[in-house]
This record gives C-alpha cells, sequence and structure tokens, in this order.
C-alpha cells in the first residue's frame, strides 16, 4: 500500500514538500537538526522537501511533533471555498506497522485549533501512537466495526456511533476489532 496517495497532478507530495520546508524555516532549524530530532535520516527529510520519497504517518508525525505543527498543516490539500471529498478520495496516509489508513478532511485553518481526519482500519496489528504536541485532545467517532480505542492502558471498546474523547499528549492506540473499521477522529490544538 502507497504511504501517501498524491492526486494525479502530484499536489499531496507538493504540499507536504512545501509545507515541510515552510514549517523548518519558520523554526530556524536546519534541515540536520529537524531530522535528527525527528529520528530521521537526513537524506530523507531533504527527499520529502524536494517532494520526492513516500513519508509513512510515522515520520510525518514525528517531524509534525519536531517542527510543533498540527500533523494536517504538512498535508492539507487546497482549500476550496465549498470542498466535497468523496469517499475513497482525499491525501491518505498509511501506517507503516498496522493495517491503518488515515485521510485528512480538514486541516486546522489559520485561528482554528482542530484537524478532522477519516480512518479506515482492518484487524491485526494495533496503531499505537507516539504522543502528540502537548493539549491534543482526540475526539473519536465509530462509523462501522468495532475498535479498541484510547491511552494504553485505558482502551474502551466502541460500537458505531459511540463517541470517546482522550488525550492524545499520552501514548495511545486504535485497533480494529472488526474488517471494515471506520472512524472520523477530530484532533484538537491548544
Amino acid at each position: 500500500m502507497t504511504q501517501l496517495e498524491p492526486s494525479d497532478d502530484g499536489a499531496p507530495h507538493a504540499a507536504v514538500a512545501a509545507a515541510l520546508t515552510r514549517e523548518r524555516q519558520r523554526t530556524g532549524l536546519s534541515l540536520a537538526e529537524v531530522a535528527r530530532r525527528a529520528g530521521i535520516a537526513k537524506s530523507t527529510l531533504s527527499q520529502l522537501e524536494a517532494g520526492l520519497g513516500n513519508p509513512s504517518l510515522e515520520t510525518l508525525w514525528a517531524l509534525s511533533v519536531t517542527l510543533d505543527v498540527p500533523f494536517a498543516r504538512l498535508v492539507e490539500p487546497v482549500r476550496r471555498p465549498v470542498q466535497v471529498i468523496r469517499a475513497g478520495e482525499g491525501p491518505t496516509l498509511a501506517a507503516s506497522g498496522a493495517d491503518y489508513v488515515a485521510t485528512v478532511l480538514s486541516a486546522s485553518p489559520p485561528n482554528a485549533r482542530r484537524d478532522i481526519y477519516r480512518i479506515v482500519v482492518e484487524p491485526g496489528e494495533p496503531r499505537r501512537s507516539e504522543p502528540h504536541m502537548p493539549g491534543v485532545v482526540e475526539h473519536w467517532i465509530l462509523s462501522t466495526g468495532r475498535a479498541s480505542v484510547g491511552p494504553v492502558g485505558e482502551e474502551v471498546e466502541l460500537g458505531p456511533g459511540d463517541y470517546l474523547a482522550h488525550a492524545g499528549d499520552v501514548p495511545h492506540v486504535f485497533e480494529a476489532l472488526e474488517p471494515g473499521t471506520t472512524a472520523v477522529v477530530v484532533t484538537e490544538h491548544v
């Protein structure tokens, strides 16, 4: 499975490249320092800033934490006055160790503090997330299937229509318990 699915015009890769360069320059950090802090190779970051390579969900999360920006800001699609993202469309990222795919539906616009994702997960290896930036809260609404979601050691089983909010700045997990599990998650930033 491709980790970052580009549209026909390559826009998600271009958006990631531009966002990484913009945010790294904003921080005043060198390519080598951002790579070191994020725990990735300098060559990987260089390729991503050039619009090459195929970053995993984990790589982009590490970079968003290092650059202190909401994750979705690194992959957000071009905004239009009326935006429709059909099921199966939009910039998607896959986790490297779990059958977990996140589609960015709406990145936090200026002066707002939330991102919205559609999640598609299959049973198997759980998606384990490292802590996000301090103060992040995740709001989950399970659409289909069943899942175990929440901070490690405090997971809650959810069914269709169930809602859960939990701290995102602690290690947390999402595990599909049935095939075809889907959810919507809103990450709230302070």
